[in-house]
């Protein structure tokens, strides 16, 4: 039901109420760190600022209503509100350090290229003087028109668009997060545990250039916890993991300059790092054993295996397509 404009015009002045608009409408949205991407040309298009914009960058991928509600359904209530909670603390940071040390916006011209999830298609960005001089998929101007609600286009975009897009590194993430619980040694949990701050650059190493979506993130991420990594780690891995990849470095430094890309992952790194050793100490104040949040027992009640089933068929159905449609074509 949202059109796009609506979201635009909100984030033009460079204030804090224009932060708060960006994480408001970020942080519902299922919109993974790829397919935010056009959005950050579309938004810089109709002159919103650089400190909004990248609010909206960092709230967008590390949470969205999907992402919520398995969080809760796998680590409970708390952890739930704390991931919530701290996204949006980090993104409202990072875009007020962003008007702060943000001067005049570059004016040379950038060109852009990037897959567009949503559309799988190639997006070309000319960025000049503030304005996109061309765009194309999802930021054309037919995706502009103002929209009337469609069950139907709901659906499909549910169970269609939204679950393509994560369907594969749903899958990768279920598969290294099982391969996390078989193989680790039971030894590194002591040694993890003794070095909490080596686990946390460890898992940003990993996390930063990796791609992976708010939901694909939460089954390495309990498997994590399972085989002995502090939840601080495991926390860091679910906020830098999303909120940053190779990809989306190179468009934030291209669209909107190395300042604010350093910005971006210092806020990131440290406030994933803080936010982590934070989580860690109520923990062991409170006594809580980690591994006791983790929610993940056998399918009995006939609702979740019945759930469960539909789930394991649209994960296949859309794992067909992407397949499908990387192979060559016959008589091609």
């Amino acid at each position: 039901m949202l059109p796009e404009d609506f979201i635009k015009k909100h984030l033009g002045k460079g204030n804090f109420g224009s932060l708060i608009k960006a994480t408001i409408f970020g942080i519902p949205l299922p919109l993974c760190s790829c397919s935010v991407v056009p959005f950050i040309g579309a938004l810089r298009k109709q002159d919103a600022n650089k400190g909004a914009v990248l609010t909206f960058t960092m709230a967008t991928p590390i949470t969205g209503i999907d992402s919520i509600l398995a969080t809760y359904g796998i680590f409970g209530l708390f952890f739930t509100v704390y991931r919530v909670i701290t996204s949006l603390i980090l993104a409202l940071v990072a875009g007020l350090l962003s008007i702060i040390f943000n001067g005049k916006d570059s004016k040379e011209e950038i060109v852009l290229k990037t897959n567009c999830s949503s559309s799988s298609k190639l997006c070309d960005f000319h960025y000049k003087e503030e304005t996109l001089l061309k765009t194309n998929c999802c930021c054309s101007s037919k995706s502009q028109e103002r929209k009337t609600f469609s069950l139907k286009r709901a659906l499909k975009y549910g169970f269609e668009t939204l679950f393509k897009d994560i369907a594969k590194p749903l899958f990768l993430g279920i598969v290294i997060g099982s391969l996390i619980t078989t193989f680790i040694p039971q030894n590194l949990e002591t040694f993890l545990r003794e070095n909490a701050l080596f686990s946390y650059i460890l898992v940003l190493a990993v996390a930063i250039p990796m791609y992976v979506c708010a939901t694909s993130s939460l089954p390495i991420a309990a498997s994590l916890i399972i085989a002995g990594v502090p939840v601080g780690a495991a926390f860091v891995f679910l906020t830098a993991g999303p909120a940053t990849n190779a990809v989306t470095i190179g468009v934030v430094d291209k669209i909107l300059g190395r300042r604010t890309l350093f910005i971006y992952l210092a806020t990131v790194v440290i406030g994933s790092i803080l936010f982590g050793v934070f989580l860690d100490s109520i923990f062991e104040v409170q006594g809580i054993n980690a591994k006791e949040i983790v929610h993940l027992e056998e399918v009995s009640n006939p609702l979740k295996v019945l759930f469960t089933g539909f789930f394991l068929i649209l994960l296949s159905i859309n794992l067909w397509k992407i397949r499908r449609e990387k192979s060559p074509k016959m008589g091609s």
